[in-house]
């Protein structure tokens, strides 16, 4: 195999596989926080009833949340690999720095319920009238639709400058990438169901890379890159 060959087949592959790790995330996220929103009261004063009539539809749920973690991660390296020496430092940075404190804290939440789940099975009688189920509750909450989502936001306004700044992407995934952000970053107090955006916005992005990267292989001709573009224009559809 000649080593022409062996890139043009890793250019190939590589924008696929950052698409489908995408995806992955995307699904296996969207489903674990429906399962937990419609189990887990939005009130913090709640009875800790979930803990008994909803406790194996959440244990579903959180059994998801490491392989979406492992997908993000897969997301994340390609992604970068694909900047390669056109990376920015500084976004890259924040990119990178925000993108792994949204998956810890998101762990964080997920081994908060578990504990609760696993103390409840325990102590199912007094569990819910103690300091220490209030404040599981309170954390959990916290670190997750208020710290974990903030940082969502972060990770999706850097990576949409580096998109502007290399013009990876279409003008019209940059604002849609800038606009869900601000909502990350400011409407976290509307509804807990904003929680859902980020994912979505994987989701949309992954399929768009594949749809790009579809297109190019039926037309060769589309992964020369003009001359009036940064270098790194083509590196991560082509």
């Amino acid at each position: 195999m000649t080593e022409m060959t062996s890139i043009t087949r890793r250019r190939l592959r590589t924008p696929r596989m950052a698409a489908l790790a995408g995806i992955a995330f995307a699904i296996l996220l969207i489903v674990s926080l429906l399962l937990i929103r419609v189990s887990i009261p939005e009130t913090l004063d709640d009875s800790g009833a979930w803990l008994k009539e909803h406790s194996r539809r959440i244990t579903f749920a959180i059994g998801l949340i490491p392989f979406a973690g492992i997908a993000f991660l897969w997301f994340l390296g390609v992604i970068r690999d694909r900047l390669g020496e056109f990376e920015d430092r500084f976004f890259s940075t924040v990119f990178f720095g925000s993108g792994l404190l949204f998956i810890a804290m998101t762990f964080i939440s997920a081994a908060t319920a578990t504990s609760l789940l696993s103390v409840y099975a325990l102590e199912s009688d007094t569990l819910s009238q103690t300091q220490t189920y209030i404040f599981n509750r309170v954390f959990m909450y916290q670190i997750i639709n208020v710290y974990g989502l903030r940082m969502a936001g972060v990770f999706m306004m850097s990576l949409g400058t580096i998109w502007i700044k290399t013009k990876i992407m279409p003008r019209i995934m940059v604002f849609l990438t800038y606009g869900l952000a601000l909502m990350q970053l400011f409407g976290l107090n509307l509804s807990l169901w904003f929680s859902l955006v980020f994912p979505g916005w994987v989701l949309i992005i992954s399929i768009a890379i594949l749809i790009f990267n579809f297109r190019q292989n039926k037309n060769p001709s589309l992964n020369e890159t003009d001359e009036n573009l940064h270098p790194a224009a083509n590196t991560l559809i082509d």
